[in-house]
């Protein structure tokens, strides 16, 4: 069984994707690639129990939907909602609030709405993706309201985050953002561990909480300021990369709140990411969606509770 094909436009999702069956099998085809797997013994085959949209294993006789055990398990929403919410959110260019989507799928509440656009957030991050290389930019920011009085890294009630963008020439690479606790060396070069291979040329301006770039195997090369009239001009791509996320959130979400900003994050790094090929990207959500283990609303609650 190999990898599904991606929709290429409005017409042929909708021509493909009108049943739950045709869903079904489309989800199990990006699940199992290689081939059906059972989630208890890992056998690799199975029957097909149309009726009741199961697979159940030749070897063992486990029984399985093919949402089992990913962020669709247990959903009572039909399979045809999800896979529209997919395609709005990787193909619309300002992406979809959840007000949106229950307008544009006449969902029965605006909770069902928002669980759903987080549950797919949460098949944004490949847990195997690769390490940013080459040459890097990385800059921290604040996501929030303006302060008044309040300049640069001073600011107290807004959120830090930090982003580290590839340079491919004049255009802007693979894109990384991940929210902070603050913009201390001990926040920083973590995220850059994480996200950079190590060797890769990091370019950064004069912070002190990159000073140790250099000690963690990077090459590290600073860009300070000739002018304070225009700063974007010492870190062009990271720079835009957070205008252009700063009028995404307030333009499609209206603004985020800081115990929710990380999903958001990952949304805007995985469309920026699949900028060129959107309709690419639903084939890699429900992909990745496949293989998320199972999250409850509660504990989508929960987790951004406690950050």
């Amino acid at each position: 069984m190999s990898r599904p094909t991606f929709p290429a436009s409005l017409a042929e999702f909708q021509d493909r994707f009108s049943t739950e069956e045709a869903c079904a099998a489309y989800l199990a085809q990006s699940r199992w690639p290689d081939g059906f797997s059972c989630l208890r013994c890992g056998g690799p085959a199975a029957f097909a129990l149309p009726q009741r949209g199961l697979f159940q294993c030749k070897a063992c006789g486990y029984q399985a939907s093919v949402t089992a055990g990913t962020i669709l398990h247990g959903t009572r929403t039909p399979l045809i909602q999800w896979f529209r919410a997919a395609y709005l959110m990787t193909t619309l260019t300002p992406g979809v609030s959840a007000l949106q989507l229950q307008r544009q799928l006449g969902l029965a509440s605006y909770q069902t709405a928002w669980t759903m656009l987080h549950k797919l957030r949460r098949a944004t991050v490949n847990p195997a993706r690769e390490p940013l290389r080459g040459k890097v930019e990385v800059d921290d920011a604040y996501i929030g309201g303006k302060e008044e009085d309040v300049v640069g890294r001073q600011v107290e009630t807004k959120t830090p985050i930090a982003v580290a963008v590839e340079i491919r020439g004049r255009a802007s690479g693979r894109l990384r953002l991940r929210a902070l606790a603050d913009v201390s060396g001990a926040s920083l070069l973590p995220f850059v561990r994480d996200t950079v291979e190590p060797g890769t040329t990091v370019h950064t301006d004069g912070w002190s909480g990159y000073a140790g770039l250099g000690e963690a195997g990077y090459k590290h090369r600073v860009r300070t300021m000739k002018s304070a009239k225009d700063p974007a001009k010492v870190l062009r791509h990271a720079h835009r990369a957070i205008s252009n996320l700063k009028a995404w959130l307030q333009g499609t979400h209206h603004g985020v709140s800081s115990k929710h900003l990380q999903p958001y994050l990952d949304e805007f790094t995985f469309r920026f990411n699949r900028r060129r090929t959107p309709m690419a990207a639903f084939q890699t959500l429900l992909g990745i969606g496949s293989h998320v283990p199972t999250v409850t609303y509660h504990m989508l609650c929960a987790s951004e509770r406690n950050g």
